[in-house]
């Protein structure tokens, strides 16, 4: 394209000569000039609205701002709806906890009641035909999770107390004497007053007596740690063993001892073979257990665990 210009001031005309490239330059000029230009006016109109007051542009400010307070309230009640379910999840595996708590009480021996655990084990139930169902409001829900979050520690809690209770039940168990201490029949001679074998007077017979060839397993009744294993001139060869709580048991008339004093035993640990060392008229194993220092009649530890065990009656030795 040519363009001739003529001027007073201009000697002569001049003429320019414009090629596509000039043309395609001077349109994206303007395109860029009136993009600016409605930015700039679509800014100015926004921030100067309410001083302005211009109608219109007013209510297209409000109507913007309709629409996205509509679509901020929207996405948030979206994701209140989606912690909701999570919240009815978290609820109902509260509720298995309760129920778990509850059988683990009574295996601690403990009543629910006294744990304050859920009174209610399940949760359900149709909808309301009359009043439709809402969603939670962002107050509510913050109560809810507050509310939530108190229940999950009392019941952390509470499963930690009962933990605790069960363990202290299992180490009792454990160091509580009652695993037979030799395979033979008891007893040859039982707990309490008796005619002693040797001088022929009434004496008190501190244990139980157990039929056992020399050399037969002797083994801890219970888990503790040994205190003594040594000679007696009375019970022979002879073991104590601590379990803690103020109990002990006694192993006498051994044949050969397998422990040291300070040994930590497990409960079935072999510790002897059974004899007839001391103060004795034939191979056997004389059992005690002792509460504190004072003598205990070991059937009624035995008997707790081995209720079907045969109890063998016959004369004193």
């Amino acid at each position: 394209m040519q363009i001739i210009v003529i001027s007073d001031r201009l000697a002569k005309a001049r003429s320019l000569t414009l090629s596509a490239r000039h043309m395609l330059a001077s349109i994206g000029l303007a395109l860029l000039v009136l993009v600016g230009l409605t930015a700039a006016l679509y800014w100015l109109s926004l921030r100067f609205a309410a001083e302005v007051k211009i109608p219109l542009i007013h209510q297209l400010v409000l109507a913007a701002q309709r629409g996205e307070t509509e679509r901020s309230r929207e996405f948030m009640q979206q994701n209140l709806n989606v912690m909701a379910v999570r919240i009815g999840e978290m609820q109902a595996q509260l509720t298995r906890l309760d129920a778990l708590g509850e059988r683990l009480s009574a295996l601690a021996g403990m009543r629910p009641q006294e744990l304050r655990l859920s009174e209610a084990p399940g949760l359900g139930g149709a909808q309301s035909m009359t009043i439709p169902p809402q969603n939670l409001t962002l107050e509510q829900f913050n109560e809810k999770v507050s509310l939530l979050s108190r229940q999950m520690e009392n019941r952390t809690d509470l499963l930690g107390l009962l933990e605790a209770q069960l363990f202290e039940q299992a180490v009792k168990k454990k160091a509580m004497p009652t695993m037979m201490p030799v395979t033979a029949p008891f007893n040859a001679s039982g707990f309490g007053m008796r005619i002693d074998p040797i001088t022929g007077q009434q004496a008190m017979h501190e244990g139980i007596d157990f039929l056992a060839d020399t050399g037969t397993p002797v083994v801890a009744a219970a888990g503790g740690v040994v205190q003594f294993a040594g000679f007696h001139p009375q019970y022979g060869n002879m073991i104590d063993i601590d379990h803690g709580n103020d109990l002990v048991t006694r192993y006498a008339h051994l044949s050969k001892v397998m422990v040291k004093e300070g040994d930590v035993l497990q409960r079935g640990r072999r510790i002897a073979d059974s004899g007839s060392t001391g103060r004795s008229t034939g191979p056997h194993l004389h059992f005690e257990v002792r509460f504190r220092g004072a003598a205990q009649n070991p059937t009624r530890f035995l008997l707790a665990k081995n209720p079907q065990v045969p109890v063998a009656r016959a004369k004193p030795q």
